[in-house]
């Protein structure tokens, strides 16, 4: 592990104790309801399966892919007992690997719903599903019409054991968003109905920030995923969250510049007195995002030092010339991503969402995992 860290470009820190903490603060907020996880994208670009295998660790029962390629890979490594949801429901033709994996789909149109109760009354048994309901979101679940259908007729799920109904909200970033509570009575007042019929269902709606919407919103299951990682869960509020992730990159070259010198492609930036600059061997081909240019920051020994220039491929310039020569050497490491500069701090330079920034890490860093 040391030599393969060594001769990396970059190195990414995974702080799997952190992970288990956020876990658990979420779960103490929700009280009685259950808390999940959303590992889709490969634990929003951490690894799946150690990040899984942690929080299962912690006691998580739940676990949320996009895809079901996703799933497939996942379920060789957890165990069958532990629910894994798969939220895109099942490709078309392909709804015999979710028993085949034991995995669940979360079902978002009647026409997935039918094929899924088509293989129920094939196999004679009942198959374990959640059904998505679109509350206002317009991106997937029941629409309206849908919805009103099913309402009118609950055989279009005879031989469906329903887990679940869900909804996702579109705003819970910002608590003071009407659409908060359009979302929540829209999806109360199906619950409501469903009730009637399915007695006794469970609901699942929150997601990281909906959690800190209130216990209104957390019904039986939530869905956390960047707050686990410790993206910020309520805008413009201190983040309680615990950062998971630290991102390293190596010194490659250090150089000094007359005044007047350009740096990088395009010359976008210029020295406006001598300076030293420091390549470092991250660029957006491992997403470091190429609108951090000139604007983003790194920090060597705790000082921060800007970024100049266009981020290239593989590599960026960082203007160092504030910074003790002894620490500028080819092989040291620079902090991109740290408690001085953190994934949200990043985003609002990059003028994105934590959530891409986390995403976009790409698999040329040596990842290193703490537990």
């Amino acid at each position: 592990m040391l030599q393969e860290a060594g001769r990396a470009g970059a190195l990414l820190t995974i702080d799997l104790r952190a992970l288990r903490a956020n876990y658990r603060y979420l779960q103490g907020r929700l009280g009685k309801a259950a808390c999940g996880a959303a590992v889709k994208a490969d634990a929003y670009g951490l690894g799946a399966v150690p990040v899984s295998k942690a929080l299962v660790a912690e006691g998580c029962r739940h676990l949320f892919v996009a895809q079901l390629e996703e799933a497939i890979s996942l379920r060789a490594h957890i165990a069958r007992d532990i629910d894994i949801y798969v939220m895109h429901g099942s490709p078309v033709g392909y709804e015999a690997e979710f028993i085949e994996y034991a995995c669940t789909p979360v079902l978002n149109s009647l026409d997935q719903i039918t094929a899924w109760r088509k293989l129920a009354q094939e196999r004679n048994q009942a198959l374990p599903a959640v059904i998505q309901i679109d509350t206002g979101m317009a991106r997937m679940g029941l629409s309206q019409a849908e919805l009103t259908a099913w309402l009118n007729d609950f055989s279009i799920t005879d031989g469906i054991d329903l887990r679940y109904a869900m909804s996702h909200l579109a705003c819970a970033e910002d608590q003071l968003d009407p659409m908060n509570q359009m979302q929540l009575k829209s999806f109360q007042n199906v619950l409501e109905r469903l009730r009637q019929h399915y007695v006794g269902l469970k609901a699942s709606f929150s997601n990281s920030s909906g959690i800190f919407l209130g216990p209104d919103f957390h019904f039986d299951l939530a869905r956390p995923g960047a707050a686990l990682y410790g993206v910020a869960p309520v805008a413009g509020q201190a983040s309680p969250m615990h950062s998971v992730v630290q991102l390293q990159g190596r010194i490659i070259q250090v150089r000094e510049i007359p005044m007047g010198a350009s740096v990088g492609y395009s010359k976008t930036w210029r020295a406006t007195q001598p300076s030293r600059i420091a390549t470092v061997s991250v660029g957006y081909a491992d997403g470091w995002l190429r609108s951090l240019s000139n604007c983003g920051v790194a920090h060597i020994a705790g000082v921060e030092v800007p970024m100049v220039g266009n981020v290239s491929m593989d590599t960026i310039t960082l203007n160092v010339s504030h910074v003790d020569s002894d620490l500028l050497y080819s092989g040291a490491l620079v902090d991109l991503i740290c408690p001085n500069n953190t994934v949200d701090q990043v985003a609002r330079q990059a003028g994105t969402i934590g959530y891409e920034i986390l995403t976009s890490l790409g698999p040329r860093y040596q990842r290193h995992y703490v537990d």
